[in-house]
């Protein structure tokens, strides 16, 4: 799959779990729905500084359109919380990434 395409992907994913549809998100970006439909199927590829209004309008980190610490989930603190810590356990190494495992256990279980 190529990375214009998983970028799409999340894009739409993304802005249909904020519940805006592409003309609402176009307006917001200052693009046009067409623009925006092209790049929710992969045919274009929006500029950096596009990426970092899209991130803004949809609170989600620019690394997530490109499935890096990819988590879904419907809008609220529930979900920027675990967001946050998913993209905090993405900066860990193997090492750290196993002692917090054990340290979720303890706590869970």
């Amino acid at each position: 799959m190529s990375l214009a395409v998983v970028f799409g992907t999340n894009l739409r994913n993304f802005r249909k779990a904020r519940s805006l549809t592409q003309a609402e998100l176009a307006e917001q970006v200052s693009l046009s729905t067409e623009m925006i439909s092209k790049i929710e199927r992969g045919v274009a590829a929006p500029s950096f500084s596009t990426i970092e209004k899209i991130s803004e309008i949809l609170d989600v980190p620019e690394v997530y359109f490109f499935g890096i610490g990819l988590v879904i989930a419907a809008d609220g603190d529930r979900s920027r919380i675990i967001s946050k810590i998913n993209t905090r356990m993405s900066r860990l190494s193997e090492e750290q990434l196993v002692r917090i495992d054990k340290m979720i256990k303890a706590v869970v279980d």
